[in-house]
């Protein structure tokens, strides 16, 4: 059984940054692809960024919508994931939720994940 503890959300100007943070606990860490998903109301989650474990830190992958400003990161030892958040819009507000897959694969949809955190709300004002 995977715990995971998402941290970080908040209110921000259009423009300004946040840094979500997600901490596991139980299995192994590096076993597990890690994604960040997103929920706005009245839409259906999203995955906005997922990264797999690899000896070199991990291949990424991005929504468009978030190429260039958004950065997914893992540290292993650490058993946390971060998703760096740059010039932040309105339209990515939304709760926020950390997954985990027990495998080495790069899946988008939000039924693929094993596990998932409570969520952290991110809100953008205009």
């Amino acid at each position: 059984q995977v715990v995971l503890v998402e941290s970080g959300g908040g209110l921000v100007q259009a423009g300004g940054s946040l840094r979500l943070s997600c901490a596991a606990s139980g299995g192994t860490f590096s076993y597990y692809s890690m994604g960040w998903f997103r929920q706005a109301p009245g839409k259906e989650r999203e995955s906005v960024a997922i990264i797999i474990s690899s000896g070199s830190g991990g291949s990424t992958y991005y929504a468009d919508s978030v190429k260039g400003r958004f950065t997914i990161s893992r540290d292993n030892a650490k058993n946390t994931v971060v998703l760096q958040m740059n010039n932040l819009k309105p339209e990515d507000t939304a709760v926020y939720y950390c997954a985990a897959k027990l495998a080495l694969v790069y899946i988008r949809a939000a039924s693929g994940y094993d596990y998932w955190g409570q969520g952290t709300q991110v809100t953008v004002s205009s």
